[in-house]
């Protein structure tokens, strides 16, 4: 590699890195005169590493007493971490200090191991090395202070003669290996020797209850998240019994485990197995009971199955989660290396104990001494690795965040290329290319089994016989089948069961004769779709829904494209199968592919809307069932775009935002008109700049926030400047607060009236002024002096999200003036903090219910709720220094803004922003599929342990 090749861009934004830094420590009398050697590279280092140059710059004394120790420039030695970090614990009194010690240890020396490795003073070897000798210290460290303390309370563990027993440390996976990456989690499996009782104080207790509470404060210790960060993640998810089994077992427990229910994964496991801390003489001894467990004593051919079922897997992997860009678990990635090795070792190790190995790099060089694998394949496999963990650790230095995943903007591609040594860009690009497809080549070509015979007979499909129940059963199978069908005897049950339900409906006969021409065709269409029986369902319950109307099946009957555009959104998501059932005055949309697929602008919209109505007879009922139509063909078309990608997640917020402003706007219109001819209009203002007295629709939460989703609720607050007096000009005049009392009473029933069509929205007033049991439309005096006197800190927090969706521009800017000065207030924020934390905490109380395999997207701690609250906590704090926190109502550009204001730092707030969208994405596509926003509990653990301890740094 050759460093200190950076491009002007990087050059710039490093120099002011650095003059941060030196006035940092300027601040701290600091006189930061570096060595020529480390002043060359810290510009290096900190083009490439955010961790470093903001650690830095938070704490240059931490790089001071790197430079004068003479750690920086050095090589350590063995035991130097347990050495440097035994005197820091001595002086630890409680867990918190032991806590506190560890987390700053750990960031003293991370910073000092990503400036060697970035500066070249370090090659990949000596990196994975420090960085494996580190978490070993750490967790020993952590170890023997937790364990001292255990013992004085419950006295030591012994065996059966009477000797003090301590714990057994296992380290799995890149740990076991000494191969660890910068952010690595930690795969630990505990263990003891024997079974017994405590002895030496008051308080006894069984070993296991002892080793169990020494292994979750261990993790604890080093896995909470606090001010000061963490010290490694730990993972024991590769236990026996895995989630399900007990933290610590004795030796013989274990041993009988595996011998009876040890599995094949398990032993692929093992092989990196190391005793990394704790008592490493007894940890030697129960690898060495597991060893035949891990290694038979002959050729393993019976392991071939297995291992083809886990590559197999691992190859379903990469193309169902997409995992483009990933260099560990993708294609051709790190991933598929160290299954390479570890093939080998499982099949021979047991009669080559040569191979037995943690290192992957080791068994590469065993394969190619010893001619099972050609040298060129090795060497080709070695150099890839070396690349790829080089990259990795570059990737993963950058912020000290763990990421597998390559960017795909070209800035940060090109500042990857740099980081790794290229001063040619697309060299980087080619020779990472090339390394993929050689990795992926030589992993595609291992366990290759024979290649299953296919028939390509072409066979005319009499579906129409299959669909009245004239085939017999086997034969129904192939047909199935060969259509596409994976289920073929759920299947045919599903035909049966539709066929008995529709032929039971009062069809007519040529309504029956349409439906006979259309169910084959459905099938046809259904069995080429990703989940062929899950869309036929979804289909038949819509043909169901129309089955009377044989207009509908003529139309896709006569139809094929809209017969394929009704397979294809239905087998995407479950919703829009259920919006045309439910609305099957829709499926005129399929037709012209045009419009299903492209949403119309926001001035479309409000052209195509008056359009509707102005074709209309002045008929209320029929107005109210135009918007209703109106709404739910472009609710189709921005779903229809949105399930076929042609949207981002961002713009179908957008669109369905629109689609509710205009129908707001058309719905006061109406209400507005209709309370004017039976009572006049309102006499005068309280505004001073008109005499006119005006209404505004105020929408919070998810609208006023824009990020409106298919089914949401409109929440809407309803505002008016009317001074005292009456209506003039109508047959009934009435007081100016009743008629606006009225005007509101009539949106919310255009809005939420039943009709043929269902309702236009569900309208929710519940964050009006004092709420359920305040009045319906407030004055803006009164809400002004509610805003400025007497509302909660919650609903502060909902007045952030709030913007006018419809009403008089004059009072629309009233209400952003008086949003902006009671958002503004100066508070105390000790108190702001307390009482966002008690609503945060009451809202989970009543809204999640815990479920432990599932994580709750949206209520759940690390969740969008804790994003959402923690922005309006920032925006409530910071607000009354910084107006720009004031101009919007979005998260995202709210977290823009608050790092434009030094409010959070960039990688926090980019965390906080990526989590967001990300859960938002998920939450979306749940949503199409009509299931709760709720996805497995390990789906998101590392992200929220991040937003947790974004969380926790404020509050």
């Amino acid at each position: 590699m050759s460093p200190y090749k950076i491009s002007e861009d990087l050059a710039r934004e490093a120099e002011s890195k650095w003059r941060a830094l030196d006035k940092a420590a300027a601040d701290i009398g600091i006189p930061l005169s570096l060595p020529k050697k480390v002043q060359k590279a810290a510009h290096y280092v900190f083009a490439f590493s955010d961790f470093v140059a903001d650690t830095c710059i938070r704490q240059p004394s931490l790089l001071w007493d790197l430079i004068i120790s003479g750690d920086l420039e050095s090589q350590y030695k063995s035991g130097t971490y347990i050495d440097k970090l035994q005197p820091l614990l001595a002086q630890v009194d409680n867990d918190l200090q032991l806590e506190k010690s560890l987390r700053q240890f750990r960031r003293r020396e991370m910073v000092r191991i990503a400036w060697r490795d970035l500066a070249g003073w370090a090659d990949l070897f000596s990196t994975m090395s420090e960085l494996t000798a580190l978490a070993e210290a750490s967790i020993d460290g952590a170890l023997d202070y937790i364990d001292g303390q255990l013992s004085e309370r419950y006295g030591a563990p012994l065996n059966r003669d009477g000797k003090r027993q301590r714990l057994v440390v296992i380290g799995m996976g890149k740990l076991g290996g000494e191969e660890l990456n910068f952010s690595s989690d930690v795969d630990l499996i505990f263990a003891y020797p024997q079974n017994g009782e405590t002895a030496g104080t008051e308080t006894s207790i069984s070993n296991e209850e002892y080793f169990m509470r020494l292994c979750r404060q261990l993790i604890q210790t080093l896995g909470k998240v606090t001010e000061d960060g963490f010290v490694f993640r730990v993972d024991v998810r590769l236990r026996p019994f895995g989630d399900n089994g007990p933290l610590a077992m004795s030796f013989s427990a274990m041993e009988h485990y595996f011998q009876q229910q040890g599995r094949e994964w398990e032993r692929y496991a093992w092989i990196k197995a190391r005793a990394v801390a704790g008592d490493r003489q007894a940890g030697k001894k129960i690898l060495a009971l597991l060893n035949p467990f891990v290694y038979r004593r002959y050729l393993d051919y019976g392991a071939f199955e297995s291992l083809r079922d886990m590559k197999q897997r691992i190859t379903l992997e990469v193309k169902r989660m997409g995992l483009k860009g990933d260099i560990k678990l993708g294609r051709g990635g790190i991933r598929e290396i160290e299954f390479f090795g570890q093939v080998f070792q499982m099949i021979r190790g047991g009669i080559n104990p040569t191979l037995q190995q943690r290192s992957i790099l080791t068994v590469l060089n065993i394969l190619a001494s010893g001619q099972f694998v050609p040298e060129d394949v090795c060497i080709s496999l070695r150099s890839a690795y070396v690349f790829l963990r080089n990259l990795e650790h570059r990737l993963q230095e950058f912020s000290d965040m763990q990421t597998h995943q390559l960017p795909t903007g070209q800035s940060e591609r090109q500042r990857l290329a740099l980081a790794m040594g290229y001063a040619d860009h697309s060299k980087w690009e080619n020779d990472l290319e090339g390394h993929l497809n050689n990795v992926h080549h030589h992993f595609s070509m291992l366990l290759e089994p024979d290649a299953p015979g296919e028939s390509n007979a072409d066979v005319e499909q009499p579906l129409g016989a299959l669909w009245m129940g004239l085939i017999e059963e086997g034969r129904q199978q192939s047909m199935l089948s060969d259509i596409g069908y994976d289920s073929t005897d759920a299947t045919i049950k599903t035909i049966d069961r539709i066929r008995g339900e529709l032929h039971q409906r009062p069809l007519g006969k040529e309504g029956k004769a349409r439906l006979d021409k259309l169910m084959p065709l459905l099938i046809k269409a259904s069995g080429a779709s990703d989940e062929p029986l899950l869309t036929l369902n979804r289909i038949a319950d819509l043909v169901k829904a129309i089955g009377g109307r044989a207009s509908y099946l003529a139309l896709l009957l006569e139809n094929p494209g809209a017969l394929d555009h009704l397979v294809n959104l239905s087998g995407a998501s479950s919703l829009i199968a259920t919006f045309l059932a439910r609305h099957p005055v829709l499926l005129d949309e399929l037709l012209d592919p045009r419009t299903l697929y492209a949403p119309p602008t926001r001035l479309e919209l409000e052209e195509e809307l008056r359009s509707r109505i102005d074709q209309l007879p002045d008929d209320f009922e029929y107005i109210m069932e135009a918007l209703r139509v109106f709404k739910q063909v472009n609710m189709l078309r921005v779903a229809a775009a949105d399930v076929t990608e042609v949207l981002p997640l961002m713009r179908v917020s957008d669109h369905l935002s629109d689609i509710a402003e205009v129908s707001i706007g058309e719905v006061l219109k109406l209400a507005k008109q209709h309370i004017e001819t039976k009572h006049g209009i309102p006499s005068g203002s309280t505004d001073e700049n008109t005499s006119a007295a005006d209404f505004a629709v105020i929408a919070y939460g998810k609208l006023g926030g824009l990020e409106l989703s298919y089914g949401s609720d409109l929440d809407l607050v309803f505002l008016h400047s009317a001074s005292d007096g009456q209506t003039v000009n109508g047959p009934n005049p009435i007081d100016n607060s009743q008629f606006f009392a009225r005007l509101g009473q009539r949106i919310i029933h255009i809005l939420t009236a039943h009709t043929q069509a269902g309702i236009l929205y569900e309208a929710d007033m519940r964050l009006r002024p004092s709420g359920s049991s305040g009045v319906l439309v407030s004055h803006i005096d009164g809400f002004t002096d509610y805003q400025m006197n007497a509302a909660w800190t919650w609903e502060h927090q909902a007045l952030i999200r709030a913007r006018p969706v419809a009403g008089d521009p004059r009072l629309c800017n009233r209400f952003e003036a008086i949003r902006r000065k009671a958002l503004a207030l100066q508070r105390d924020r000790k108190v702001l903090r307390t009482e966002v934390q008690e609503m945060r905490t009451k809202m989970r109380r009543e809204l999640l219910q815990p479920d432990s395999n599932y994580f709750d997207i949206k209520q759940d701690t690390g969740g969008i709720v804790d994003i959402e609250f923690l922005v309006q906590y920032l925006v409530l704090n910071y607000a009354c220094d910084h107006e720009e926190l004031l101009e919007w109502t979005d998260n995202v550009r709210l977290i823009h803004t608050l790092i434009d204001t030094g409010v959070v730092q960039e990688y926090d707030a980019h965390i906080l922003k990526h989590a967001y969208l990300i859960y938002r994405a998920v939450a979306h596509k749940l949503n199409l599929q009509e299931m709760p926003a709720k996805v497995p509990l390990e789906r998101f653990r590392l992200l929220r342990r991040k937003i947790e301890q974004i969380w926790n740094t404020f509050f």
